[in-house]
């Protein structure tokens, strides 16, 4: 597969596994992948996708480093307090692999500019941190035909789902879209944010890996992917509930009769 040694010492690991091989690492180094948020999801993606092999990574984050960003963004040292998220990141993977490019797009995600930049990438990864993007980052993806892995978590609970609702590659039936779980962003202070309810920083680790595992699997398509199932994760409890989602008919994006037919519903 034309690898230098250094990348098939790199890979060993991945190239002895029978479902991935040469083919798939050279898939992998092929891919690329969005990452929305570098904080406590994005962080334990990003790291893993890199030491993968994923050859492009970009990330999106308009923020800086905050010492209370330490407890769960691994991505992120205290040397790194007050940098923008977004060039912390790209240190931190080229320690890990220099085979890897950080594209980094040091933004918020925008109706204005989300075409733009989820148009470039093959797969979206979305640990964003609020209702508005999530939203945005699931319609952008739906016009786009892309698809998107989600992660969120609160507290000690989590939800992970691969939203892929046009046919799968190996013409898979279309699975639901984000809105037809969730149809619309709860009413303001509803849900209280991470910074209100706090979050267990180890758990933020255990979810942004099980969302990177389920980027590579999309990326490699092996495995049973995550399109038509919702993931619910008890952190207390240690459960793992699978949760069977199907395309809602009535849903306003994907749905037989949808009333959004572009971003502008985002205003």
């Amino acid at each position: 597969m034309d690898f230098s040694e250094q990348q098939i010492n790199r890979y060993a690991r991945h190239i002895l596994l029978r479902e991935v091989g040469g083919e798939g690492q050279r898939k992998l180094l092929d891919a690329k992948v969005l990452v929305v948020g570098a904080g406590g999801l994005g962080s334990p993606s990003i790291l893993y996708l890199a030491a993968a092999g994923v050859g492009t990574i970009g990330v999106v984050d308009d923020d800086t480093v905050d010492l209370s960003n330490l407890q769960r963004q691994v991505l992120h040292g205290t040397d790194d307090i007050g940098r923008p998220k977004v060039e912390s990141a790209r240190e931190a993977v080229a320690a890990i692999n220099p085979d890897v490019q950080i594209v980094a797009h040091a933004e918020r995600i925008t109706a204005a500019n989300a075409e733009a930049v989820i148009g470039d990438y093959d797969i979206v990864a979305d640990g964003c941190d609020n209702f508005a993007t999530r939203f945005l980052v699931n319609d952008t993806c739906y016009f786009l035909n892309k698809t998107l892995v989600s992660a969120a978590i609160l507290r000690f609970d989590a939800q992970v789902a691969t939203y892929r609702p046009f046919p799968g590659p190996d013409g898979e039936a279309p699975g639901p879209c984000y809105r037809c779980i969730f149809r619309e962003a709860p009413p303001d202070g509803q849900i209280p944010t991470c910074a209100e309810a706090g979050v267990l920083g180890a758990l933020c680790g255990m979810v942004g890996s099980f969302q990177a595992t389920e980027v590579i699997k999309e990326i490699l398509g092996i495995g049973e992917s995550l399109a038509g199932s919702l993931v619910v994760l008890d952190g207390l409890g240690t459960t793992f509930r699978k949760i069977a989602v199907k395309p809602d008919p009535g849903c306003p994006l994907c749905g037989d009769a949808p009333t959004i037919t572009d971003l502008s519903v985002h205003g």
